[in-house]
C-alpha cells in the first residue's frame, strides 16, 4: 500500500505495533550446516555412520577382521527463495517524521520469518516418522484427553530412545485452552501467564517444553501437532543481498532483500505427528 494516503496528516513519532504470530518451528531445527551454505541451490552433503557390532572376547584368542565402516548420506538443499522490494517516495518522507524506513525493514524481516517458519512447519509434518491419528480418523481432543495425548507422544519417543533433552512439542491455541481446564497440567505448575517463556514458549509438561503457535498445520479442522527433540531436522538460512537504490524514473528510494533457505528431517524416527481436531467449544 501507498503511504500518500498519510500525507494531509502530522504522523505521530510512535508507530502502532503489530499483532504478530510467534515464529517457533524454524527455531527448533538445528543449524549444524548453516555455515557451509553459499546462496540459492546449494547443497551440503551429511553423513552418518552405520551400526557398530559388539562381539564377544575370548581370552588369547584372535580378534575377527574390523568391520568396514558404513556410511548413510543424507542431502541438505537450499531451495527456497523469498524476496522483497519497497519504495518510498520523496514527498512521503518529507512528511514523516517516524522512522519509516526502519519500521518497513523491520515488517519485510518479519515477513520473511512467517514465510520460512510456515515452511518449517509443513517439512517436519511431512517428515515425521511416527503418526498417531490420521486425516481420515483425527484424534477428537476435549480438556479430558489433550493432556494425555502428550504423555503419547512422550512415550512414543521413549521407545524411539529420542534423548530427553530438548524435547518440544508445538500446539495451536486451541490445545492449550484445553490443557488449562485440566488440573493435571495445571496442578504441576506447568504454566502461569507471569512465568510464559519467550518466542512461543508457554510451559513444560510430560517431559517436553511448548510452544504455541498460529502456524500450526491445519486443513479442513484437522490440525497437525508435531513433538521432536531438536536433532531431528536441520535448517540452513542466509540474507544473500539487502541492497538500498535509488529508483531510476522516481524521486523515491527503495530497498530490497533476497532471502534463501532449506531444511531437511535428518532423523524422522525421533518426530510425532499428531492429527487431531478440536469440538466446536475449544475452537
Amino acid at each position: 500500500m501507498a503511504v500518500t494516503t498519510f500525507i494531509p496528516t502530522i504522523w505521530s513519532a510512535r508507530l502502532l505495533a503489530h499483532l504478530d504470530a510467534s515464529h517457533v518451528y524454524a527455531n527448533l531445527l538445528n543449524r549444524d550446516y548453516e555455515g557451509e551454505i553459499r546462496g540459492y541451490g546449494s547443497t551440503v552433503k551429511i553423513n552418518q555412520v552405520g551400526e557398530i557390532t559388539v562381539k564377544d572376547y575370548v581370552r588369547n584368542g584372535n580378534l575377527e577382521d574390523p568391520e568396514e565402516l558404513s556410511t548413510e548420506d543424507q542431502t541438505l538443499t537450499i531451495d527456497q527463495s523469498k524476496y522483497f522490494n519497497f519504495q518510498l517516495d520523496d514527498v512521503d518522507k518529507a512528511q514523516i517524521r517516524a522512522a519509516l524506513m526502519d519500521a518497513a525493514m523491520q515488517r519485510a524481516a518479519y515477513a520473511l520469518s512467517d514465510v520460512s517458519d510456515r515452511f518449517a512447519a509443513d517439512l517436519l509434518a511431512k517428515g515425521a516418522g511416527n503418526k498417531i491419528g490420521t486425516t481420515a480418523a483425527p484424534i477428537t481432543l476435549t480438556k479430558d484427553n489433550a493432556y494425555e495425548q502428550l504423555v503419547v507422544m512422550k512415550n512414543t519417543l521413549d521407545k524411539k530412545n529420542v534423548p530427553s533433552a530438548g524435547r518440544w512439542v508445538v500446539v495451536p491455541p486451541e490445545f492449550e485452552g484445553l490443557m488449562l481446564l485440566d488440573q493435571r497440567f495445571v496442578g504441576t505448575g506447568g504454566t502461569r501467564a507471569e512465568e510464559t517463556l519467550t518466542n512461543g514458549a508457554i510451559a513444560r509438561a510430560a517431559g517436553f517444553t511448548i510452544y504455541k503457535s498460529n502456524n500450526t498445520p491445519v486443513t479442513s479442522g484437522k490440525y497437525s501437532i508435531l513433538a521432536g527433540y531438536n536433532g531431528a531436522a536441520t535448517y540452513a538460512e542466509q540474507i544473500v543481498e539487502t541492497e538500498a537504490y535509488r529508483m531510476e524514473k522516481r524521486f523515491a528510494d527503495a530497498v530490497k532483500g533476497l532471502h534463501v533457505y532449506g531444511a531437511k528431517v535428518t532423523r524422522p524416527e525421533t518426530l510425532v505427528l499428531l492429527t487431531a481436531s478440536f469440538t466446536a467449544s475449544a475452537s
